[in-house]
């Protein structure tokens, strides 16, 4: 900055939405969420620490503070900023000495790993980096007739708002106000390429898992003639009502991140709407005649022309009710891993019960005496971590949702098994599958045990996610076989947070003849569970692992019928058949040879260790098996890559 102008400042008279102009780079969805930023001064100063200065103790570096995946981290840059010509490229203050908003937008970048991993984005990713809250969506068309009163509460409340008009093709927005024609021509035909809906098929309990339609990673910005921006978004700053003739008036102040380009309609900064208003009345609604992107709209053209609304809560108070409840929050962390826990949605019922399942237990209805029957709110939010930061890697955002289903009384505390969900219909779900970073719903139901299953539309899709429920009363969400597994990890890992599995196997079942698992077998688990080639397993890595030996416990438990810790070659066969290995009988043979002892019989150690490198094995070809087509061609460093930790 101080190459740049004379006596920079960090901030001039306060962080405001006016500091907030959009430069070449297609983040206008990150810089709308900025704007609704500042207009709650205790969470800005959150994000913002104020007390940093051009002048006082300045270090030629900043830091900034974001919400990521449950914790709030500090990200700290120096002061370097792109420019051409000596101007800023991007963000910059409509003063030109002032550069909190540049910075704020840099260190965004750096947390995501670059200024190109900001282009094209949703509102409220922003949002809830800003806050920790939790968004939700209303497609304006489908939208309660109460909308507007939900608007006047979200602001009240200190809810960020935002709005935007689809181009129909999409809604990820990434616009700049400037663009080179065949940067414009490009992105039309990557678009038109991508705007295609997602076939689904019928799954077992007879409905229709449909995904949305497919959100492109940027959209072609359209001026239309009443002034407003296709496939853009804007700050919701303000929601006010106002005589008007000696009616009531409506009223919507949006704010374009460009900083120029307004609406140009009835309630525009010159309309004629504003001669009948007087002037005390224009000071409180800070009615403005500037082109600064800033400008009112009647709540029916508001409706009339934008098509979605996103609402970032910063606790998920209801926004229906006149009074604030007060809610709890659990976050859960975990994986889809492919062979083990990736099962896709509802539509892949041989694969979709090895999702990672958590249980929730309701078990307080809500104070609502209206309620005829006992009910429970809560809330669900799933978000799939890191796809933006990995995007250069060629990773993209899963289309994903979720499924809740109840536990039946005196039910397993174990994981569900495939059965159960062939026979059993999910009690609520999100509305549909969609590839956004998070998606959230409510749900009312009676108090019960629930088990909630997050999961990908598709398969063998590997990723992290977090797992957020809110609710208005008490839940518990870890069963006691939860508690006691966490138990049993943190003594084997002590300190640190990845460990090699122990090698003591009685905890699993004390029923089962066995001093515990071999050497071999215990790395043989690892290589199955050690996605990141540590030699070491994480909790949650654990947990995948624990839980598939608890699925083959059962079916060894079920031949081992006369409890002598051992079963026959010939029960073997069966037993792999229900594990869900389809194998010829060349590789019984093998297994036959490899794992029996002399009498022909196999023990729970040896028969773990062979489903495990059978796991193991499968998983590894489906991983090279890019094309699904069931062959694959390794060089020979592939082939020992493939053989030799396995």
């Amino acid at each position: 900055p101080k190459e740049i102008c004379e006596n920079p400042r960090f901030i001039i008279g306060g962080a405001n939405r006016t500091d907030i102009c959009q430069g070449e780079l297609g983040d206008c969805w990150f810089l709308a969420a900025i704007a609704c930023l500042t207009l709650n001064k205790k969470l800005l100063c959150r994000v913002i620490p104020h007390d940093q200065s051009f002048i006082q103790n300045y270090a030629g570096i900043f830091h900034f503070q974001f919400w990521r995946y449950g914790d709030w981290v500090d990200v700290i840059i120096d002061d370097c900023l792109p420019t051409y010509n000596n101007q800023l490229v991007f963000t910059k203050s409509s003063q030109r000495n002032e550069f909190w908003s540049a910075l704020l937008e840099k260190a965004y970048a750096k947390l995501h790993g670059s200024y190109e991993a900001l282009k094209g984005g949703n509102t409220t990713e922003a949002m809830e980096d800003f806050t920790g809250g939790v968004t939700e969506f209303y497609e304006i068309k489908d939208a309660p007739k109460d909308i507007y009163k939900i608007m006047k509460h979200a602001i009240a409340r200190g809810s960020l708002m935002a709005s935007s008009i689809d181009d129909n093709l999409g809604f990820s927005y990434g616009a700049a106000p400037r663009s080179d024609i065949g940067e414009m021509i490009a992105r039309m035909v990557k678009n038109l390429e991508n705007a295609q809906m997602t076939h689904s098929t019928v799954d077992h309990q007879g409905t229709d898992e449909r995904p949305a339609w497919t959100i492109m990673p940027m959209q072609y910005e359209t001026r239309m003639s009443c002034g407003l921006v296709k496939g853009h978004a804007y700050s919701v700053t303000a929601v006010e009502e106002t005589m008007f003739k000696g009616e009531k008036i409506r009223l919507i102040r949006l704010r374009n991140p460009w900083g120029q380009v307004e609406w140009n309609g009835p309630w525009s900064d010159k309309s004629e709407e504003w001669n009948f208003i007087k002037e005390e009345e224009k000071i409180r609604l800070q009615h403005k005649i500037v082109e600064d992107g800033e400008f009112w709209i009647s709540f029916e053209d508001f409706m009339r022309h934008f098509t979605k609304l996103e609402i970032c809560n910063l606790t998920p108070d209801t926004l229906e009710a006149d009074k604030l409840q007060t809610w709890t929050v659990s976050v859960n962390e975990g994986r889809w891993v492919r062979g083990c826990s990736a099962g896709g949605c509802r539509n892949y019922p041989d694969t979709f019960w090895t999702n990672p399942q958590y249980r929730l237990k309701l078990l307080e209805e809500d104070d609502d005496p209206e309620d005829e029957e006992v009910i429970c709110s809560f809330l669900v939010a799933l978000m799939q971590k890191n796809r933006r930061k990995e995007r250069k890697l060629g990773a993209n955002l899963y289309t994903i949702g979720f499924a809740i289903y109840e536990v039946p009384m005196h039910g397993t505390k174990h994981h569900l098994q495939k059965d159960f969900f062939l026979y059993n219909a999910s009690k609520a779900r999100s509305k549909t599958y969609i590839n956004m970073r998070e998606i959230s719903e409510r749900f009312r139901l009676p108090p019960s045990e629930y088990v909630i299953i997050p999961s990908t539309y598709e398969p063998h899709q590997e990723g992290e996610f977090i797992l957020r429920v809110f609710s208005e009363k008490r839940t518990r969400e870890k069963s006691e076989e939860e508690t006691q597994f966490r138990n049993i990890f943190r003594q084997i890992a002590g300190d640190v947070s990845t460990r090699p599995i122990p090698t003591s196997a009685e905890q699993l079942n004390k029923d089962l003849k066995t001093e515990g698992f071999e050497l071999e077998s215990c790395r043989s688990m690892i290589a199955l569970m050690d996605t990141d080639g540590s030699g070491k397993i994480n909790f949650d890595e654990f947990r995948h692992l624990w839980d598939k030996i608890k699925s083959w416990q059962k079916i060894f438990k079920h031949y081992d019928a006369d409890h002598s810790g051992t079963i026959n070659s010939y029960e073997m066969r069966n037993a792999v058949k229900d594990a869900g290995f389809r194998l010829n009988n060349q590789l019984y043979d093998i297994i036959t040879m490899r794992y029996a002892d002399k009498n022909m019989n196999i023990d729970f150690d040896s028969f773990i260790c062979c489903f495990v490198r059978l796991d193991a094995m499968f998983r590894a070809f489906h991983a090279f098996d890019k094309d699904g087509d069931g062959i694959i061609k390794l060089n020979v460093l592939e082939w020992l890559q493939l053989t030799m930790y396995a």
